[in-house]
């Protein structure tokens, strides 16, 4: 990455940056494809105000959508989020880092004597 997203990357943040819609991923996560109803019977909306949140994370590739008769059934594409962990691995590392140097600083002081 060269320090500007593409608009790939930028509509996956965006769609991540929603509570209702990391939710979403977390429930086709742990409970595999699911139609709308499924999804929507857990949110206290209307039906249009959730379409559009999977419509959002439609879009930016991180769900899919497939047809079986009259319902639409979702199911969570994980390779986006593979492309933000590759993002934010640098600064796990830098902190991991950061973390390390702390804890070699604290082994060299010394213990404090019980007075």
């Amino acid at each position: 990455m060269n320090g500007t997203g593409t608009a790939a990357e930028d509509r996956v943040f965006a769609a991540l940056a929603n509570a209702t819609r990391r939710e979403v991923l977390r429930l086709l996560r742990e409970r595999g494809p699911q139609p709308v109803q499924a999804l929507a019977d857990h949110f206290d909306m209307r039906r249009p105000s959730l379409s559009e949140h999977l419509r959002v994370l439609r879009e930016a590739g991180l769900v899919s959508e497939r047809r079986s008769g009259r319902r639409r059934i979702y199911r969570l594409e994980a390779a986006p989020l593979a492309e933000v962990q590759d993002w934010l691995h640098p600064y796990e590392r830098f902190w991991r880092d950061r973390l390390k140097g702390l804890g070699d600083l604290l082994d060299r002081m010394p213990d404090d004597e019980p007075s």
